[in-house]
């Protein structure tokens, strides 16, 4: 075996692990591959033989390549993305990763999504870190732990009536999202109070469908025409709230956010609007809310 070969060799062994770290970091499965495609192109310009410490150096190189695709992301005009990934490779990631973290790891600046992922779901030391994300270990630590703060959120909710916990609040919104998603009439009619109102961003809806809608029967009978939405929706905190996240590629494109009264649902937003989605603060739901 020449020097060629068992280098690729020693890259393949590394390769599941690379492509778990830019997976996790860019939440595509297709840019993810690019990325570990690009670390070896990389790799074959150097000279192996001065590397002392291969897995580090390809961590290294794969997080640089994610750090420039995510700021890459955040310099292009705001425009509705389409998935770059099959239904298949999204199902995967989002069995990998899950739909919600993704959803909050979207909302993390570049450099703080980096550090995260390094730490906190590969154990890779600040001292490493701070080089890749252009920061002292100091910085790089605040970083991850201000990240860490915002995908974790404070694990508190708040409920909009009294006597209204957490977990009764998001029981729910579950079962809304639960009816939604079979399109149960019965049980979205169950789930919602007789009054309920639905508000929405005009982006979220078909045209000429009105953006405040009144009552059980009329909100269930829309709900069951589009909620095949649901299928992609999550919950997730805003402001100590249960909301649900609307992200068919781990992307947040609707928010759904819900007035809870006497165990039912007694409204609700579809928030549409990309500014005002940008605006959010979106966390994981705690243990109280699971």
């Amino acid at each position: 075996m020449d020097g060629r070969e068992e280098l690729a060799v020693r890259f393949e062994a590394e390769r599941g692990r690379l492509g778990a770290v830019a997976r996790r970091m860019l939440g595509s499965t297709a840019e993810a591959e690019d990325a570990v495609q690009e670390a070896w192109l990389r790799l074959e310009r150097v000279d192996a033989a001065d590397l002392e410490n291969l897995p580090g150096w390809l961590t290294t190189v794969v997080s640089r390549i994610c750090l420039d695709v995510l700021r890459g992301r955040r310099t292009e005009a705001v425009v509705v993305e389409e998935a770059v990934d099959g239904p298949e490779a999204e199902a995967e990631l989002v069995e990998e990763v899950g739909r919600a973290m993704l959803v909050v790891l979207d909302r993390l600046g570049p450099a703080e999504r980096v550090a995260f992922v390094l730490h906190d779901g590969f154990a890779v030391p600040f001292e490493q870190i701070g080089p890749i994300v252009g920061r002292n270990t100091a910085a790089a630590k605040k970083l991850a732990s201000r990240a860490r703060q915002r995908v974790r959120g404070t694990g508190e909710t708040m409920g909009t009536a009294i006597g209204t916990s957490g977990s009764a609040r998001r029981e729910v919104v579950e079962a809304f999202l639960a009816a939604a998603r079979g399109g149960d009439l019965d049980a979205l009619l169950a789930v919602l109070a007789p009054e309920v109102v639905r508000r929405a961003d005009p982006a979220a809806l078909p045209a000429g469908r009105p953006v405040l809608l009144r009552g059980a029967g009329a909100v269930a009978r829309e709900t069951r025409v589009i909620g095949r939405r649901a299928r992609f929706a999550v919950p997730v905190l805003v402001d100590g709230e249960v909301c649900a996240a609307i992200a068919p590629d781990g992307r947040l494109r609707l928010l759904l956010r819900f007035e809870v009264v006497d165990g039912r649902v007694a409204g609700f937003e579809v928030v549409a609007d990309p500014a005002r989605l940008a605006a959010l603060e979106l966390s994981l739901p705690g243990r109280d809310d699971l």
